[in-house]
């Protein structure tokens, strides 16, 4: 029924159940050497989840004898060792190193620690059972949502599997045959690698923070070290931001800071803690009113770790009393530096080693690969151009051999093939021939000066042939921040949400997209400024008809469409997907696909208002597009789909109904069933056509669709789509 190698590939456990009808449940070991078989247990059950250490001496595996399933905490954990003649179960819900009412818990395999006779399984209260004599008609169901629930009853309904599956480890040691309780329900996470080194772990409890993920979106979380022989628990920091990380030698644990964008180091021995940086090693373009997100961890070395600032890597001494070291040199040149990691099965990197790492210029948006020499701090960068390169190079164990991709917009990401030095690459692959047949257009970076007078980016992305002389129509699509994609390979396929700026430079439309940059408060009206200076600038270059130009975008993107039509009528037509047209109702509402509240959304992360409704009403209002729909003069193009879990369905539809009230020219597209956006594919062609469709009658003249035109009544769902165009 179930069986599970060693390791070393020489012994085998498995569960047979017999070769007739008459049950005769047994746990086999198998051995490879002699081929011989021997029973090890012998007792009429569900055997499963096998787990042998390393060598293979030792066996744990879990047996549940109530094949009826009808007694609470029936399962038990089993141990094997080599040379004794059975099996033996170590523990039980009657065993005293549980709580009492706990149990074994199914939902975790037991593994073994790595180098040593301890293996880690899962413990957990057994469930409240339903009362199986009540009728349906008698059973009350009633949501109780209280106001100091840690969690919205939305999030609850969304985490309730993995609640039900929730479970606490332990540790048994085969030496002393000693069973330690590492967590419970007052420290409720942790995890253990199999690889874990020295005699602590990291444990957690952020259950009296969870109500701040409805405000800031993140909670906080009072984080203990856990003695793994003894179980001891000691708190080492209260109301931690962030995600407590144990080092490869297990002497350390670290965490960032989002309130003062610093590092924080903790020695488990002594139980000393250490500020390691002092802020800057975090998002540096961060324009939301929130605390700015690290920018992340390259790999441990002997004593320190090595960790990203926006642009370098630094080596830190875990001890603090060293002051941070910078190896690369990226700020002077404007250049991103980020560590490749070859060999997954390195836990700590020598420190006269030298390591590759992905190189991004931020200037031309260029990348390639340069070598780093953590002994003398040398970069040599070995390939670097107009393209991208992966940052996910695959080396071959035992020799130099590399793969990679390279990409860019007319050039397909195929495989390439090399040495470590680069010194002999070839592409080894050709996945997309038959893009030689087509013409492909042409994208580069567009520099322009917004309102403060700073220089911004843009892309522009041009047709097969283009004519710098003749004017073309104009479809502006944009999110935030796009540029750094410049050289990102651009398939024409059919996307869930936004244009395919391939397929669109092939039919003669120019496309672009402008970075916006914001100002807490006014998310709308910066969008609004971007998007007019970047026009005004790319029309002074005598290429964009300005009579005919479109706007293009979804989720955010669709939302700032909303907004800036009713801020200017300049544009012939526009689809705005997913858009949130009032922030008042929104505010209050759910994210269905997570069961969060959306209150964090507006106050701390893309809408950008800085306060709570109540606090700043004027924000809400100033920048929700349903207040001022009289003032659109653009036919608009709506997507929204009743099943989306992250903007709600009635946005959309106060956006609709909206304009039809005001006689607005106004569509909506709702894929029955589907989230955020088309997910199925026949929806999501469908969707690519009627854009096209709407775009081309407006910017290019063609025939209107039916659709357009009449509509398509609900009798005719499915039967006639209406795709056809009007004679």
């Amino acid at each position: 029924k179930s069986f599970e190698w060693a390791e070393d590939g020489e012994k085998m456990a498995l569960h047979v159940t017999g070769k007739d009808s008459i049950r005769q449940d047994q746990v086999l070991i198998y051995t490879t050497a002699d081929r011989r078989v021997k029973t090890i247990y012998d007792e009429r059950g569900e055997h499963s989840h096998f787990s042998f250490d390393e060598s293979g001496k030792y066996l744990s595996f879990l047996s549940d004898r109530d094949t009826a399933d009808i007694i609470d905490g029936s399962m038990e954990l089993v141990t094997y060792t080599d040379g004794n003649s059975k099996a033996k179960v170590i523990v039980n819900n009657a065993s005293a190193s549980l709580p009492d009412d706990w149990q074994v818990s199914e939902h975790q395999k037991p593994y073994y620690i790595e180098g040593t006779d301890r293996f880690v399984f899962g413990v957990a209260p057994i469930p409240a059972m339903a009362d199986t004599t009540l009728l349906d008609e008698e059973i009350v169901k009633v949501e109780i949502w209280h106001y100091q629930d840690p969690l919205l009853h939305t999030q609850q309904e969304i985490n309730k599997k993995n609640e039900l599956k929730r479970n606490y480890k332990a540790i048994y040691d085969h030496s002393d045959s000693k069973v330690v309780m590492i967590n419970d329900l007052t420290i409720p996470e942790v995890r253990i690698a199999d690889d874990i080194k020295g005699d602590y772990v990291i444990a957690y409890d952020n259950n009296p923070y969870q109500k701040y993920l409805s405000w800031e979106g993140h909670d906080y979380k009072d984080i203990y070290k856990v003695n793994l022989k003894t179980g001891k628990k000691t708190l080492i920091g209260e109301a931690i931001e962030g995600n407590p990380i144990l080092s490869s030698s297990g002497n350390y644990a670290m965490w960032y800071t989002r309130s003062d964008t610093s590092w924080y180091g903790h020695n488990l021995s002594s139980g000393e803690t250490a500020r390691l940086t002092s802020g800057g090693f975090c998002d540096e373009l961060n324009d939301r009113p929130m605390h700015p997100f690290p920018s992340g961890r390259a790999a441990w070395v002997k004593n320190g770790v090595l960790l990203y600032d926006h642009y370098d890597i630094w080596k830190i001494d875990m001890s603090g009393t060293t002051p941070p070291t910078r190896l690369t040199q990226g700020r002077e040149k404007n250049v991103r530096y980020r560590y490749i990691n070859l060999d997954r099965e390195i836990d700590e990197l020598p420190s006269d080693t030298t390591i590759l790492m992905n190189v991004f210029d931020y200037g031309n948006k260029e990348s390639g690969y340069a070598y780093l020499d953590l002994t003398t701090h040398k970069t040599s960068v070995i390939m670097k151009g107009p393209y991208s390169v992966t940052r996910n190079v695959i080396k071959a164990k035992d020799t130099d051999d590399i793969l990679y991709t390279k990409e860019s917009f007319d050039l397909f990401p195929d495989l390439h093939h090399s040495q470590l030095d680069f010194s002999s690459s070839r592409q080894i692959s050709n996945a997309n021939p038959q893009q030689s047949e087509y013409g492909w257009g042409d994208i580069q970076l567009y520099k322009w000066t917004d309102k403060h007078g700073i220089e911004r980016n843009a892309l522009l992305a041009t047709p097969p042939g283009f004519d710098a002389g003749k004017k073309y129509p104009l479809i502006v699509n944009f999110y935030e921040k796009s540029s750094d994609g410049l050289h990102r390979h651009r398939a024409p396929y059919a996307h869930r949400s936004t244009i395919n700026y391939t397929y669109y430079t092939n039919n003669g439309y120019i496309i672009f997209n402008p970075d916006v940059y914001y100002d807490n408060g006014y998310p709308g009206e910066c969008a609004l400024d971007a998007v007019n200076s970047s026009v005004d600038a790319l029309i002074e270059e005598g290429m964009v008809d300005e009579e005919r130009m479109a706007l293009q975008g979804h989720s955010w993107g669709g939302y700032q469409i909303a907004y800036i039509l009713t801020k200017t009528n300049r544009f012939l037509c526009a689809e705005s997907g997913a858009p949130v047209v009032n922030m008042v109702s929104a505010y209050g509402g759910i994210r269905w696909g997570s069961g969060m509240s959306r209150m964090f959304q507006y106050e701390r992360t893309q809408s950008r208002l800085g306060a709570t409704l109540w606090e700043r009403p004027d924000l809400y209002v100033h920048n929700s597009p349903v207040f001022n729909l009289d003032k659109v003069e653009t036919p608009v193009l709506i997507l929204h789909n009743d099943n989306d879990g992250a903007v709600p369905w009635y946005q959309g539809i106060e956006y609709f109904v909206g304009l039809r009230r005001l006689d607005k020219p106004a569509w909506m597209l709702n894929y029955n069933d589907e989230p955020h956006w088309p997910v199925k594919r026949q929806n999501r062609m469908d969707f690519n056509i009627r854009m096209q469709q709407f775009f081309d009658h407006y910017m290019k003249g063609s025939p209107i669709p039916v659709w357009m035109k009449n509509g398509v009544p609900v009798v005719k769902k499915g039967i006639d789509n209406g795709l056809e165009l009007m004679k």
